[in-house]
């Protein structure tokens, strides 16, 4: 089924067709603390792509939960009435990214972003050889509207075959699992927050709540030790395991 951009702000891909999203998951860019060198750049870029300066493919990557995903709904968000669209797509449905990029194609009203989370493959994958050329590297040139936005826990993006014979086979199999990542322009990478950047975005859920600091520190940092990682996803699941007791 074809969709209204118009009235479609959003839409998945299912079964390789498009499905627009009817509750759509408003992000606040403003809400995102502690992560300002990685706003700034896929800020930058996505803008450069609206005004049509030149933009990269971007891929975010690094530590789990701290908020790679939520900043591209977030910039998302922030330019969708300026005639920015986001198309999520799974790593399974990329099979039919051709398909889909040839249906926005000639739709020049509007900018796209193609938007894959948690993206990785197993090296037998056939879907890498595939994206390599959509992304660059075909004879047919991509759509001038449309950008591949992807998340990652894992700059390799294609898992490493362990049992290789000798150094050669080695490093050739190095370079062909860097050179998927290699074809995005922009790569922004996160880390894990150290206890300064965790208790900045502890703080922002409790603004306005009166709570004893020395306490709330001491509870966030045993939660987030809990977790095995000091991150947004980590102070967001301790505010909600924990708001009813300090706003008593």
């Amino acid at each position: 089924m074809s969709i209204n951009w118009k009235e479609t702000k959003a839409a998945i891909v299912r079964h390789g067709e498009l499905k627009g999203v009817k509750d759509l998951l408003i992000s606040d860019l403003d809400a995102l603390v502690s992560i300002d060198r990685q706003k700034e750049e896929l800020l930058k870029n996505t803008l450069n792509f609206l005004n049509d300066k030149g933009a990269n493919h971007a891929l975010l990557w690094g530590e789990m939960g701290c908020g790679k995903s939520s900043l591209v709904r977030a910039v998302f968000c922030k330019f969708m009435d300026k005639n920015l669209r986001l198309i999520e797509i799974s790593k399974f449905e990329l099979v039919s990214l051709y398909e889909i990029l040839e249906e926005i194609r000639a739709n020049l009203e509007f900018k796209f972003i193609i938007f894959c989370d948690d993206f990785s493959f197993e090296a037998s994958d056939s879907a890498i050889s595939e994206l390599k050329n959509l992304l660059e590297g075909s004879i047919q040139a991509p759509p001038k509207n449309a950008l591949f936005y992807a998340t990652s826990n894992r700059k390799h993006l294609v898992k490493s075959q362990k049992n290789h014979e000798n150094y050669i086979i080695e490093k050739e199999s190095n370079r062909e699992n860097l050179s998927l990542a290699d074809r995005f322009g922009l790569q922004i990478s996160f880390y894990e927050m150290d206890v300064s950047e965790y208790m900045a975005v502890v703080k922002s859920y409790f603004d306005g709540v009166s709570v004893d600091e020395a306490t709330l520190k001491r509870e966030a940092l045993a939660y987030a030790s809990s977790k095995g990682v000091r991150s947004a996803r980590s102070a967001r699941q301790f505010w909600l395991s924990f708001r009813s007791e300090f706003e008593k």
